[in-house]
């Protein structure tokens, strides 16, 4: 159960620190760091980020789970990307000097740390390993979402949700998969009436559980090879 009190978050006993750009930090950093972030508790489907908007800082997910995502035309949600604890988001952006081409929304209770787009700058000019960090971060970046705009282009909705899942058990790791059907079709890029049925077959195949709403992979090597991988 999440904690509704953001105030005992520093980034000294923060433990999803390690897996985020400032794994590295040494004491004295730690110390810096703690100094110039700003923690927050958000309730579920809060925004961080509206696309359109100008980049004001970046957010470091200390607790739960943020979604990107884009809007089409008759308003209907891509998801892009699902941020986990130690994810660093929204300094694409800021790097660009234009406004947010995305938006980002809590989809589950979490506490995220902001830090000042002057003060975070700041720290990548004095500090080279954090500057590499980044240039790494958008490198990967950059691979990660060729691969998923190619899969999501020439595969089926099948091999896609096999695919989406795959992603999906890598962010949730021991936990069981929590998205509403909604948000797991605008990810996978379907209706969700498709998607419902879709996870039936998945079920009835034994290749997942479904525990009401949560989902759980039982059979990874199947959805594998339905995901072409």
């Amino acid at each position: 159960m999440l904690e509704k009190s953001h105030k005992h978050v520093t980034c000294a006993t923060c433990s999803a620190r390690k897996n985020s750009l400032f794994g590295t930090y040494g004491e004295s950093e730690v110390i810096d760091l703690n100094h110039e972030k700003m923690c927050n508790y958000y309730k579920k489907n809060q925004p961080l980020f509206i696309e359109g908007s100008f980049p004001r800082g970046v957010f470091c997910l200390n607790q739960g789970k943020v979604k990107v995502f884009t809007r089409g035309d008759e308003g209907k949600e891509q998801i892009i990307h699902i941020a986990k604890a130690g994810d660093v988001i929204g300094f694409r952006s800021m790097f660009s000097g234009e406004p947010y081409k995305v938006s980002a929304s809590t989809l589950e209770e979490s506490n995220i740390c902001f830090i000042g787009k002057d003060d975070f700058l700041l720290m990548m000019d004095n500090n080279p390993t954090l500057r590499n960090g980044i240039i790494k971060e958008l490198s990967k970046e950059l691979g990660d979402r060729a691969q998923f705009i190619t899969n999501m282009a020439q595969k089926s909705v099948r091999e896609r949700l096999a695919f989406s899942l795959l992603i999906l058990a890598d962010i949730y790791g021991e936990e069981e998969i929590n998205l509403t059907r909604e948000d797991m079709a605008n990810f996978v890029g379907t209706a969700t009436e498709t998607l419902i049925r879709l996870l039936k077959d998945f079920k009835e195949d034994q290749i997942i559980e479904i525990h009401t709403r949560k989902l759980l992979i039982v059979n990874r090597d199947k959805l594998l090879r339905i995901a072409g991988r």
